[in-house]
């Protein structure tokens, strides 16, 4: 009996750390060969194996779940959703486009405004929103989309990096390591600052030179987003996305504070509560949940250990704020950041809160090298696309690599610095 036992938990070990790692494999790689799997159904097939194997039991795969981050993130993404049913960010960008007398001007504005928007609301709904808007005003007045369509997706990937509800992925470490929202954006405002300038000044001095069509370019034809404008329904989304943050200030809960504000705007006489609901991202929650099991069934396993004692040998010190910046810039970049961010967040002592701050704003800023980096890059690409307007792998590469090592200097002396203290 006791070496069936042996060889059971031997079975359970191997088949646990197979599919963990074949999870991970199809993070990186985003599909699977001969299938139409897409990331969140590559990581769903790996939760259900784990249980289905008994690699996991259900009542400890339920533990595993932070259903705090998921409701957190729920409510956010039912705001944003009345947002875009106001026209709210159309309206912004719409207001940002009439400055493209001046492309500069309009550069550095369409950068603020997005990173801004990116830190209190969502960086992919950002993206989403501006890009079908600007391509189509840029268009117009013969501009060359491209450069400015980078500064976009590099903008909002780095606004969201300043607060810890910009992405989902902040939302998880806030909500794991009990991270106070004020002091988080203390100490992520100068390193953020400083990457956004150091953005706009590469896309400035790399890209000034095209950021108007040549005459024997052909404007591709475009249909323009007529989303209308509605003041009340914008007005009252603005007002309740203030309340909220000002009350995550408090020793609230932020789930049911996010949760309590989403509840108030379903409550519409003339908007839907299906069409708001139709729009929060099913995918990134489903996501989340999948892999909060994939990870607790491998911490279950007893594997962490051994894998941390692994990397300690090869002088990889997660505990060391800068080796764990460039750990999570590499891992993000290699397996998606949200996978990165759910297997550190197992690794991490949180009683320093400098951790979680690393680890929020570097996973921010990975998502600039490469156009698969980042979700917000492959929306901006893809509405860039529906207006005519090809955006190549190298041509985001040659805007998003030097801005990212940029920001991770940034980081890194700021790290050094508050360390000195």
């Amino acid at each position: 009996m006791h070496i069936f036992y042996q060889i059971d938990n031997q079975f359970l070990a191997v088949a646990t750390l197979i599919i963990f790692c074949a999870t991970y494999i199809g993070l990186g790689v985003g599909h699977v060969w001969g299938l139409k799997l897409d990331r969140a159904a590559i990581v769903l097939l790996g939760a259900i194996a784990m249980l289905a194997l008994g690699c996991i039991s259900l009542q400890k795969a339920v533990d595993s779940i932070n259903f705090e981050t998921v409701l957190l993130l729920f409510g956010l993404m039912v705001i944003a959703s009345q947002l875009h049913y106001a026209g709210f960010y159309h309206k912004v960008a719409d207001r940002i486009s009439l400055r493209l007398d001046r492309p500069v001007y309009f550069l550095a504005l369409l950068m603020v405004t997005s990173g801004v928007l990116s830190a209190f609301l969502n960086n992919d709904v950002v993206c989403l929103a501006f890009t079908p808007v600007v391509t189509v005003e840029l268009l117009r007045k013969r501009l060359n989309p491209v450069p400015f369509l980078i500064g976009l997706a590099l903008s909002s990937n780095i606004g969201c990096a300043l607060t810890l509800i910009g992405n989902a992925q902040n939302v998880l470490i806030g909500q794991v390591g009990h991270l106070s929202f004020g002091g988080y954006m203390l100490w992520a405002a100068l390193p953020v600052t400083l990457s956004m300038a150091g953005a706009f000044c590469t896309i400035y001095l790399l890209g000034r030179r095209s950021f108007h069509l040549a005459e024997k370019d052909i404007v591709p034809p475009v249909l323009e987003d007529t989303t209308p404008f509605d003041s009340w329904r914008a007005t009252k989304g603005i007002g309740l996305i203030c309340i909220i943050i000002i009350l995550f200030f408090t020793p609230l809960p932020r789930y049911l504070v996010a949760l309590t504000g989403a509840g108030l705007l379903l409550c519409s006489q003339r908007l839907e509560s299906k069409k708001v609901l139709a729009l929060v991202d099913w995918q990134i929650l489903l996501l989340f949940i999948s892999l909060f099991i994939v990870v607790g069934a491998f911490y279950n396993s007893g594997m962490m250990e051994p894998m941390l004692k692994a990397a300690d040998g090869c002088g990889i010190d997660v505990h060391n704020s800068c080796v764990l910046a460039l750990v999570t810039g590499v891992l993000s970049n290699l397996i998606n950041n949200s996978a990165a961010v759910m297997l550190l967040v197992k690794l991490l002592d949180f009683s320093s809160p400098v951790n979680g701050y690393v680890l929020a704003v570097s996973n921010s800023f990975a998502g600039n090298l490469f156009i698969i980096g980042s979700v917000a890059n492959i929306i901006m690409m893809q509405g860039a696309d529906a207006c005519g307007v090809k955006i190549s792998f190298r041509e985001f590469a040659r805007y998003g690599v030097p801005s990212t090592i940029f920001s991770f200097g940034i980081l890194i002396l700021w790290i050094l610095a508050t360390q000195s203290f």
